[in-house]
């Protein structure tokens, strides 16, 4: 299990910005900014916004997608299944 992947979940402005794209996967920086702000009340600048945005995607979290001058983000869970793994819910295990 990646380090990287518990310093992304581990700041609370990156789990929600997670939770904005599992609400509304795709969004380009400028959406995502501004769900931030208006839903959230977070005044985080774009250049911060970015910043978490990366840390995201080297955990794996986020994949990002270029379309002519924008850049879209989805969200990808499946690095949270090594959690899941190293300790499973109620003892189970969790299929490969």
């Amino acid at each position: 299990m990646e380090p990287d992947l518990f310093k992304a979940i581990g700041d609370a402005t990156r789990r929600t910005i997670l939770d904005e794209l599992i609400e509304r996967d795709g969004q380009t920086l400028f959406e995502i900014c501004g769900r931030l702000t208006m839903k959230h009340g977070l005044s985080s600048t774009r250049q911060a916004v970015s910043q978490h945005l990366a840390v995201l995607e080297q955990a794996g979290l986020v994949r990002t997608r270029r379309q002519g001058r924008y850049k879209f983000h989805h969200i990808d869970t499946s690095p949270l299944r090594s959690i899941i793994e190293r300790w499973p819910i109620n003892g189970e295990m969790v299929d490969p």
